[in-house]
């Protein structure tokens, strides 16, 4: 009989050169780069590059990453008039599910392409900027082809050119986020890839993917229990009587990771970049409190901070609303999804798991006579 492992723990489904996911050891590693030894410091574009092409770019920023994507922020005028119709005040995420697949107009085949994926990267944030300026009353800010991938998101957020300190904190946060593996939505987008499917259809199916809070949709619920917190003196009675009543505490704990999370150890130190004071020593606090009583209440569980604990601290630091915290996890992860994309199509074979049937055996007859039986 088949091996079976619910949720493919520990089943292999393929090989890949993107990236390594050491849940053991507490690595994440991009194409042999561990990315703490060049996260902060590496803009995305150049993680881009490296995701996406293979190697290294010869200078920081990538300058033809840098090119490709300043050319196709842009979108057509059908693409904006499609992100215009949608309905003010819905959830950003619930909008970006339908401007991802607007990108899809019909030129998008099989095999994807390196230049479907920088349209993807560029315009997954200038249209959610678009998006969410319409939505808040504002009108749209343009691209602008001289700021960087984080710059430029940021710009056309505000309409105003942001700090040197949060474009930092928001590359690194970009590039932390870029890819982990094949994590749940990067399984959907090959899956999809692997039926020849396209791009945007693959990547709207990662999105949907991604938007569940086991997976990407958390760290405004970070946000949310540290408000509810309110103070570091409280922060041990509140988890103690949190965890009494056995409910989740948001931050801890990861599928993979069984030690620190890489992740979130280089979050915290972008965090006390741009974070307000108080705010860093109150989640700091509240994970050294949790830490504590987790170790108590569930010795043998190894839980750790994970990546989206101190991604809320960073992303409320470079001015980012908290129902965009998922958007902008997207935003990054699409560097990701392209590199997936790519990989999946050219060795491809379609994803196609069993499943072992436990219905009622063969030979159960239908209750009623069949017509012309």
């Amino acid at each position: 009989m088949p091996y079976m492992s619910k949720g493919l723990d520990d089943v292999l489904v393929g090989r890949s050169a993107i990236s390594w996911v050491g849940g053991e050891t507490g690595d994440l590693v991009y194409r042999g780069f561990d990315v703490r030894d060049i996260v902060p410091g590496v803009p995305y574009e150049s993680i881009v590059h490296l995701l996406v092409l293979g190697e290294p770019p010869s200078a920081d920023p990538s300058r033809e990453v840098g090119r490709a994507l300043a050319e196709r922020r842009a979108a057509t005028p059908a693409i904006e008039q499609v992100v215009d119709a949608l309905p003010r005040g819905l959830p950003p995420l619930e909008a970006l599910r339908t401007i991802l697949s607007s990108i899809g107009d019909g030129s998008y085949g099989y095999p994807p392409t390196r230049e479907e994926g920088f349209a993807l990267i560029a315009r997954t944030p200038t249209l959610l900027a678009r998006y969410v300026r319409r939505s808040r009353g504002l009108p749209p800010v343009p691209p602008r082809a001289d700021l960087g991938h984080a710059a430029n998101f940021l710009w056309m957020l505000n309409g105003i050119e942001p700090g040197a300190a949060r474009v930092r904190a928001l590359d690194g946060y970009l590039d932390l986020l870029a890819d982990h593996g094949m994590n749940a939505s990067t399984f959907a987008l090959r899956v999809a890839i692997s039926t020849q499917s396209d791009l945007v259809s693959a990547s709207t199916a990662a999105l949907g993917t991604l938007k569940g809070p086991v997976h990407g949709g958390a760290p405004s619920r970070v946000s949310d229990m540290l408000d509810a917190i309110g103070a570091p003196a409280r922060a041990q009675d509140w988890i103690h009587n949190r965890l009494g009543r056995k409910e989740v505490l948001y931050g801890f704990g990861h599928r993979a990771y069984k030690t620190d999370d890489p992740r979130a150890l280089v979050l915290h130190g972008l965090a006390r970049d741009v974070a307000d004071p108080d705010r860093l020593a109150l989640a700091e606090e509240v994970e050294r409190a949790a830490l504590d009583a987790l170790r108590r209440a569930k010795p043998d569980a190894r839980l750790f901070t994970n990546v989206e604990y101190y991604s809320a601290v960073v992303l409320e630091g470079v001015g980012l609303s908290r129902d965009l915290f998922t958007p902008t996890f997207a935003v990054a992860r699409t560097a990701g999804w392209t590199a997936h994309a790519l990989e999946q199509a050219s060795d491809n074979r379609l994803i196609r798991p069993d499943v072992e049937y436990v219905g009622p055996p063969k030979g159960r007859k239908w209750p009623r006579p069949l017509p012309g039986r």
